[in-house]
């Protein structure tokens, strides 16, 4: 394995502050950066962009005889890939990977693209459950750099997103690549070849139940977990390491110490702050960054946390049938999130030759509109005494964000900065006042007086009144929309 061994890893842990221990590593501090960024854009690209149908998931399910719940086509994806490129012994999944040429992948482009979005951080997928790297590694010749594109495509979007200004980043999926390919090994196709084997992995049934904790990965397997990211850590020195669920299985747990350890000590030797991202219970609280997979938190977390999503419903690659979120209700989503004490880690599907789909780019050009002009309210902001008032609630956990109504013209949200107070009217009422009861006089979490009130986007100054009932700010004048529409109130 050459650079990385067990031996290097330990290393590193036993010459740096932080111990592979939850005691230890309970030292970690959150970055500053990070608590202020509020929204990044995360890149689902590889060579399952290739069939383009489905979703990301598309090299599992083309193995997978029986439909699983994440195949939600009219035609199986086992049965399209069968249609369309012929049995899985005679076309695998490896036979994709020539035609994931990236021919059009400029990767100033999106970096430019993001940084008008008003991404403060990007996160490309450094692999994926597929086992291919889209970076340079000694570990495994199944990467972008020997096979498809033949460019170091994780290398050329750090120098590019960083000449930019924004915060680099990389996810690992790669703990779910125990099991990924094992519908392949119930019939013929090229997964039981054994000279595949560095693409397919081991392979491992998955348990019936469809739990985290079924069949743990043995020893070769984790070991080669752990090496791959702490080889990824150091060749691209990113500022956020994102894990998939799969990591919360027990096996894994002595694994995440260590690996949290060489990071964050490799951090300071470097003189950065980073964040890793888990879902679940992987890590200990206090020790990482909490993310949760489509979905929200109903209140406020006093500590950091995130929100991945996905500009579409149904994958988080690109897809040619793929039903896209509206950007207004995306920005409503963030204004809610951040109100929360989190940030929007906002996913985008390029197609295979390295173009961003135009529907995607809409979308993020359509929410860098609006943070142009309300962003001051969102970046660099605290969570207030409570996030808002209104009725909509959300269904806290993974794979909820379906569940929640829609937001209401009684639903605001409130966020801190600097002595000023921040409202937002998630969709702002057809009447000619808006009403924050929140803001009444004598309320008790606003006891405070207001200097004014001024409309975020253009500065100028609105008349509003106080009662028992609530502040009311005349808002006769101003154009409704279906995106928020901010106020900063300025505490006398």
């Amino acid at each position: 394995m050459g650079t990385y061994t067990m031996q290097a890893v330990n290393e590193v842990i036993s010459k740096g502050p932080f111990q592979d221990e939850w005691a230890s590593l309970s030292a970690y501090t959150i970055p500053e950066w990070y608590k202020n960024a509020k929204f990044g854009i995360f890149i689902h690209w590889g060579v399952y962009s290739v069939p383009a149908y489905g979703n990301e998931w598309y090299p599992r399910e083309m193995y997978l005889q029986q439909k699983e719940k994440r195949d939600r086509q009219d035609v199986s994806i086992f049965d399209h890939h069968v249609q369309t490129y012929g049995p899985q012994h005679e076309f695998g999944y490896k036979d994709f990977i020539p035609m994931f040429k990236a021919e059009q992948f400029e990767p100033e482009r999106w970096a430019e693209l993001f940084k008008k979005a008003g991404a403060r951080y990007v996160m490309p997928v450094a692999e994926h459950h597929d086992g291919f790297q889209m970076y340079d590694s000694e570990l495994s010749t199944w990467n972008s750099v020997r096979m498809g594109p033949k460019r170091d495509v994780i290398g050329e979007l750090r120098q590019a997103i960083e000449e930019q200004g924004m915060m680099f980043s990389v996810s690992s999926h790669r703990a779910e690549h125990w099991w990924f390919f094992d519908g392949g090994m119930e019939f013929e196709s090229d997964v039981q070849d054994e000279q595949y084997r560095g693409l397919y992995g081991p392979a491992k049934p998955r348990d019936n139940g469809w739990t985290i904790y079924g069949h743990p990965p043995d020893e070769q397997f984790l070991t080669d977990w752990l090496l791959r990211t702490c080889e990824l850590v150091d060749k691209y020195q990113p500022s956020i390491v994102w894990f998939d669920w799969w990591i919360m299985n027990v096996a894994f747990k002595p694994y995440l110490k260590k690996f949290a350890a060489y990071y964050y000590n490799r951090a300071q030797e470097w003189g950065v702050e980073v964040a890793i991202n888990y879902k679940l219970d992987a890590y200990m609280q206090g020790t990482a960054v909490y993310d949760v997979e489509r979905g929200q938190l109903n209140g406020i977390r006093p500590e950091l946390w995130q929100t991945d999503t996905s500009v579409a419903r149904n994958s988080w690659s690109h897809s040619m049938n793929n039903s896209y979120k509206d950007p207004a209700d995306l920005v409503c989503d963030l204004v809610d999130i951040v109100s929360k004490n989190g940030c929007l880690l906002l996913n985008i599907g390029p197609k295979a030759d390295g173009t961003i789909p135009e529907a995607d780019e809409a979308i993020l050009l359509a929410i860098g509109k609006w943070l142009k002009k309300n962003g001051e309210g969102v970046y660099d902001t605290r969570h207030w005494k409570i996030y808002g008032e209104g009725p909509t609630q959300m269904d806290e956990g993974m794979h909820t964000e379906s569940k929640r109504s829609p937001y209401t013209t009684e639903d605001i949200r409130f966020t801190f900065k600097s002595g000023v107070l921040y409202a937002y009217a998630l969709k702002l009422p057809e009447s000619g006042t808006l009403t924050i009861r929140t803001l009444a006089e004598g309320s008790k979490h606003y006891q405070s007086t207001i200097d004014n009130i001024r409309l975020l986007g253009d500065g100028r100054e609105l008349v509003w009144s106080r009662s028992s009932e609530g502040l009311h700010i005349d808002i006769a004048s101003i154009a409704r929309t279906p995106y928020p529409v901010g106020f900063r109130i300025a505490i006398d």
